[in-house]
């Protein structure tokens, strides 16, 4: 039968397609070879490499990616993870461009606003022109950027979180040194006086661009997703312990409890980036930590609703516990999560796993909140709530 014209074949995908169906033979016939895992894998990985060398990426990319799955224990999925990192690595990422271009042009109208209100600016005229000056500017510079740099979505988010947290330290540190505030003294009474609005601005301003350059300086090296999301999750996370912290420490003061938040925030930043790359840490295993560090501290505040504590170091404080132990939950309940399949949902242990090419494991069951359906005596079913253990899980 002679094909429609409209019909395609691509050759590499239909020689993708044998390969596996011949990994798909029945048992019969795989107990009469008796292929060792470790045999299949290697087998693989060389016709992944022959096909990559043939310029057929799309069928070779697939394979590597089927051989880490499948075959995580051998020594050829090592060599395939590398070759799936090379080859994410030379690849343009789409979404690392838009969300650049969307950043920059956001924070170019947030340039066009600020930069009158940092001058001092009291006509309208002004404003109007930041917005249709700044909007556009700030875009075309982000298009630029992406057309003569393949940034991947680590490097971009180090340009974009470069300059939110930039501009925060920038208002943070103005509030400590009290920029555009005059001292006044009355025999032995001191107070500070004066609109700080102008200051504030400059040093938002100031700050934001600060953070985008250095940003850009630190994308010119490989970033990793999982790293940016480290330092971006450890910076907000950093940010409200120095705030509880601040305040549950006795802290009255506003520009010490400032000064808590900045220089907490920060180290939040360096080690949220420094821990998910010393532990290799992926991007949604990152995620998953700062959400079991928010459950924390939402759980923390309804027992405040419930207890409702007379003093403010109390309102903060359990808050800050139960975050700091969902933070712990998370690291714990996720330390599988990027091992791939084996482990129980979300990462966590089961009693007993099988892993094809990986064998048997064992762990420990980690108790998870659910619903279940118990029959309530009149022929329908009632949700009540409970515990759910994994005791088994598997991949063939």
């Amino acid at each position: 039968m002679t094909p429609s014209l409209g019909t395609r074949i691509r050759p590499g995908l239909v020689a993708l397609t044998l390969v596996l169906g011949m990994l798909s033979t029945s048992k019969q016939d795989v107990t009469a070879q008796a292929p060792t895992a470790a045999d299949s894998a290697a087998v693989l990985l060389q016709t992944a490499r022959d096909f990559e060398a043939s310029g057929r990426g799309e069928v070779a990319e697939a394979l590597y990616a089927y051989i880490a799955e499948r075959f995580s224990q051998t020594s050829a999925a090592a060599g395939a993870r590398a070759a799936l990192e090379r080859w994410q690595a030379q690849r343009p990422r789409e979404s690392g461009r838009v969300e650049l271009q969307v950043w920059g042009t956001l924070y170019g109208l947030w340039l066009g606003l600020a930069v009158p209100t940092a001058l001092g600016a009291d006509d309208t005229e002004a404003y109007g022109a930041g917005i249709l000056l700044g909007a556009p500017a700030g875009f075309l510079a982000a298009r630029a950027m992406t057309r003569t740099r393949r940034l991947t979505e680590g490097q971009t988010r180090a340009i974009t979180w470069g300059g939110t947290w930039g501009t925060f330290q920038g208002l943070g540190w103005s509030q400590v040194l009290d920029l555009g505030e005059d001292l006044v003294c009355v025999e032995d009474f001191c107070y500070t006086q004066g609109d700080q609005t102008e200051e504030q601005f400059a040093s938002m301003v100031i700050g934001g661009l600060a953070g985008v350059v250095v940003g850009g300086l630190l994308s010119r090296r490989g970033i990793d997703p999982g790293v940016a999301t480290g330092a971006h999750y450890g910076s907000v996370l950093g940010t409200w312990l120095g705030v509880a912290g601040a305040i549950v420490g006795g802290m009255e003061d506003d520009d010490d409890v400032w000064t808590s938040t900045l220089l907490v925030g920060n180290a939040g930043l360096v080690g949220g980036a420094w821990a998910a790359d010393h532990f290799g840490w992926s991007r949604n295993r990152v995620r998953l930590m700062g959400l079991g560090a928010l459950l924390g501290g939402l759980a923390g505040v309804g027992i405040d609703l419930l207890v409702q504590p007379d003093d403010e170091e109390a309102v903060f404080g359990i808050p800050l516990a139960t975050s700091v132990a969902g933070l712990g939950a998370g690291i714990y309940l996720t330390r599988n999560y990027d091992q791939g399949p084996g482990t129980g949902p979300g990462g966590m242990d089961a009693l007993l796993s099988f892993r094809r090419g990986g064998g048997w494991g064992s762990g420990i069951p980690v108790p998870v909140p659910t619903l279940l359906r118990v029959p309530d005596g009149t022929g329908r079913d009632r949700l009540s709530p409970g515990l759910r253990f994994t005791l088994f899980t598997g991949r063939f």
